[in-house]
Parts: structure tokens; C-alpha cells; sequence
């Protein structure tokens, strides 16, 4: 059986996924997949990491070939950071077998922040510079924020808190920037623990954009055409271009030429002092 699942608007602000195929589920198994997965996501964001491993285990139990990949990435990060270092060690095989057969930077972006996270401090590092690197060119916003994230509180962690400070300001700036709450607020903590003094937002909510706006936009900014958006993104043409016209009425802008200096605004204003 193969069906559509169309994503809830807060869900994909959450995951930074697009729309999905799952393929060979029921739509019971289909809604508990993704049930588990965004109780994962969010919980891993919030830093409650026993109901997010909780969540990632439920996920896991369906395997597909959208969700269940992404899963076993919130499973490790659940498991390592709430003592289940076996099962994330077991989980990250698994992962490490899907992401090596995709290839694209998204995947193998996520597989090595995912391994940082089980590797000790000697490889960590090099871990985490590639996974930044990889999903710098994924162009997948919330996935790279999240990798200055878990960088950032590893090196607060090694008494590093200038180097982890840096990082965790593009994470804080870029989560509040796309409205993923959850996860600005942990990385706002994390800035506070080195001493940063970090301003609430100051932006009007209705000009803040969506986690897929901001994928759009971005890619618009550097020049790409709406097809080829669309290439990225699985979306359809029509569909970029329908967030393209809500992402100029929220940035005041009435062409292309002119989103690299909105985008530039944007960020200033999200940028902590």
C-alpha cells in the first residue's frame, strides 16, 4: 500500500521534513509512526530525553522509507544523552547502513553529527566540523542549526565556552528565526550556562518565517530557480511558489534581487547581542 502523508504545518516546522511517501503501512501504523517520531523530535528539542527515546522506540517499530530513517537519528541522540548508550550504539549501525546508501549531504550530514555524539573527544571534533559542512550544502535549515547545537554544548562541555558560544548562537538564531521553540529554548539555556546574556525575540511572530519558508527562500536568495527548489526539496514547482509569494509579503519584498538584504535584516534582528 502506498499513500501521501502530508505533513501538519507544526510538524514540519518540528522536523524540516517535506512531504513523505510511506510505503507498505497500514494507516494505523502510518499515524503511529509518525506520532512516535514528532514525540521524539519534540522532546529531543525540549532536552526531555527519556520520553524522546520513548518516542524514537515507537517510531522504529514501522519501518518505511521516510520517517523510520529519521527516527533511528533522534533514537541515538535520545539514547546517548539519557544513558542508553548500547542502543544508540546499535541504533547508529543502522542508520550508518541507510544514510551510506543515500549519499546526499542531508544523510551523511545527520549520520556524522550522529556518530560525534557516540565518539569520544579525540574524534568528536571532526565529527561534528563534517556534519556542519555536509548540511551547510543539504540545505535543510533545522538540521543544521541542530548540528551547531550539539557541537556548542560539546564544547561548553570540554570547558571550551567561547569556541561553543559561536555555535550556539547560529543555532539559537536560526531556530527562533523558523519558530522551532522547543529547540531555541534548550539551545537558549546552553547559551546562558557560558555566560552569554541572550535578548528574546524581537520580531513580530507574522513575520517570522517557517521552517520551510526559510528552506525556500534561502535557495531562492542564491539564485536557484523554483524548479530546481522543487528538485530539492520533493516539493512541486507550484508549491515553492506558493510559499515564495507568503515568504515576500512576510519580508516586504516584491522580487527575488531584493531577499539576500531582507534575509540580512531578518537575521540582525534575530541575533542575540
Amino acid at each position: 500500500m502506498i499513500f501521501s502523508l502530508r505533513e501538519p504545518s507544526e510538524v514540519r516546522e518540528l522536523t524540516g521534513l517535506p512531504e513523505l511517501v510511506l510505503i507498505g503501512l497500514s494507516d494505523a501504523d502510518a499515524r503511529a509512526l509518525l506520532a512516535g517520531y514528532v514525540t521524539a523530535v519534540l522532546n529531543n528539542g525540549l532536552g526531555r530525553y527519556p520520553a524522546a527515546l520513548a518516542g524514537a522506540r515507537r517510531a522504529c517499530e514501522h519501518d518505511d522509507l521516510g520517517y523510520f530513517n529519521w527516527s533511528l537519528a533522534e533514537l541515538v541522540e535520545a539514547g546517548v544523552r539519557s544513558g542508553a548508550v548500547e542502543e544508540a550504539a546499535a541504533t547508529l549501525q543502522k542508520l550508518e547502513g541507510r544514510t551510506r546508501a543515500s549519499g546526499t549531504d542531508w544523510a551523511l550530514g545527520v549520520l556524522a553529527r550522529s556518530k560525534a555524539l557516540l565518539s569520544d573527544d579525540a574524534a568528536a571534533e571532526s565529527l561534528y566540523h563534517e556534519a556542519i559542512e555536509r548540511l551547510e550544502r543539504g540545505g535543510i535549515v533545522i538540521h543544521l542549526a541542530r548540528a551547531h547545537l550539539v557541537y556548542g554544548e560539546w564544547l561548553r562541555r570540554v570547558n571550551r565556552r567561547h569556541d561553543g558560544r559561536e555555535h550556539l548562537r547560529i543555532a539559537y538564531q536560526t531556530f527562533s528565526g523558523i519558530g522551532a521553540e522547543a529547540f531555541a529554548e534548550r539551545t537558549r539555556g546552553e547559551l546562558l550556562a557560558t555566560g552569554e546574556v541572550v535578548r528574546k525575540r524581537t520580531v513580530e511572530t507574522g513575520n517570522v518565517l517557517t521552517a520551510q519558508e526559510s528552506q525556500i527562500v534561502r535557495l531562492a536568495a542564491d539564485r536557484h530557480t523554483n524548479p530546481e527548489i522543487a528538485s530539492q526539496l520533493f516539493i512541486s514547482p507550484r508549491t515553492v511558489e506558493y510559499h515564495l509569494r507568503k515568504v515576500f509579503t512576510k519580508l516586504g519584498v516584491s522580487s527575488r534581487r531584493e531577499l539576500p538584504a531582507a534575509l540580512r535584516q531578518l537575521e540582525g534582528a534575530m541575533s542575540p547581542p
